[in-house]
């Protein structure tokens, strides 16, 4: 028994986009554009009514912008997951992106494969992000010595905090266990509970979202 197609709902206002994303994700037999939207609040109507897997959202559309749309998905429709489509490289979008709920962002002119290999990826429950999207964060960032400001992460304890922006630095868990003191058991507790917190696999996955979520200082 073959395994059913993963739903995209796919929402751009230009309808040579979608033509183009359409074509291109027919050619993979896993993957089903289910309905189309010209605006996000069209976006926002046909998620609730279809529940489909994935929801691909342009940034700039008409009456609701894709990534209102993709908080008001997030919450109404929380198994759906959201992948934005943009034409910006620029790190504020990308933020801007995660902290609306988004769970993927790839540029426009990304490789015709990529857009497959994100919903795929995403489906599965982890993060994709295009090259050129994880360098607009990474070209920014310098790590605050280990320090993290008060503001909240996901529900993050402090240690977790600190345990995040010492794995953002590129610290091992013995470098990160001599920095604050602890034992190299207790930094992989923290790590393992922070992958579950972020929903996240991988430590590449903890430093994007120690970048993403403002818990480092940029030069």
């Amino acid at each position: 028994m073959t395994a059913r197609p993963i739903r995209v709902l796919l929402a751009d206002d230009h309808p040579l986009v979608r033509l183009g994303v359409q074509a291109q994700l027919a050619r993979h037999p896993g993957i089903r554009v289910v309905a189309e939207a010209a605006d996000g609040e069209q976006a926002v109507r046909l998620a609730l009514a279809l529940k489909p897997d994935i929801v691909l959202l342009d940034v700039d559309m008409p009456k609701l912008g894709g990534l209102d749309a993709a908080r008001r998905i997030r919450k109404s429709v929380p198994a759906c997951r959201v992948i934005i489509l943009s034409m910006h490289e620029d790190s504020v979008y990308v933020r801007q992106a995660v902290a609306a709920g988004a769970k993927g962002y790839v540029q426009k002119d990304a490789p015709l494969d990529e857009l497959s290999k994100a919903i795929e990826t995403v489906f599965r429950g982890r993060s994709h992000f295009s090259d050129a999207a994880s360098r607009a964060l990474l070209d920014e960032v310098v790590v605050a010595g280990g320090r993290v400001k008060d503001d909240d992460a996901a529900g993050l304890t402090a240690r977790e905090r600190e345990v995040l922006v010492l794995v953002a630095e590129g610290l091992r868990s013995r470098e990160i266990a001599a920095r604050l003191k602890i034992g190299v058991r207790t930094v992989e507790t923290h790590r393992q509970r922070l992958m579950r917190k972020l929903d996240v696999r991988t430590t590449a996955g903890l430093t994007r979202y120690a970048l993403s979520a403002g818990l480092v200082k940029l030069r």
